[in-house]
C-alpha cells in the first residue's frame, strides 16, 4: 500500500463522510468544509481517477436527471483498501506530530 497525499486523505475523508452521496460537486463542497481549500473541478477528477485506479475508491453510474440534462452523475465509496490507506495516513499524522511535539 502506498501512503496518501495529503489531498488523497483529504477526499477520501469527503467520500468517508458523504456516505451515499459522494459525488463531484459534492465531494468538492465537503473538501471546501473539511480543509477550507478549494480543488477545480479538472484537479479533483483527476485525483479521483487516481485513486479509483489504486483501489482506494469504486465507482458507480446514477440515474439520469432531468435537472442535468439527462446526465448521469458518478458516484464513489470508499474501499476497503481506502479504508485502511486512510487509517495508515491518519497513524503516520499522528507520529509525525507528536514528533512535532518534542
Amino acid at each position: 500500500m502506498k501512503d496518501l497525499t495529503l489531498y488523497e486523505s483529504i477526499i477520501l475523508l469527503a467520500i468517508l463522510r458523504l456516505k451515499d452521496n459522494a459525488y463531484g460537486v459534492t465531494i468538492r463542497e465537503k473538501i471546501e468544509d473539511i480543509a477550507r481549500r478549494s480543488l477545480s473541478y479538472g484537479t479533483l477528477y483527476s485525483y479521483l481517477d487516481q485513486i479509483h485506479r489504486k483501489g482506494y475508491v469504486s465507482k458507480s453510474i446514477g440515474k439520469p436527471s432531468p435537472e442535468r440534462g439527462g446526465r448521469r452523475k458518478i458516484f464513489y465509496t470508499l474501499t476497503p483498501d481506502g479504508a485502511e490507506a486512510l487509517k495508515t495516513a491518519y497513524k503516520l499524522q499522528k507520529v509525525i506530530w507528536a514528533e512535532m511535539a518534542k
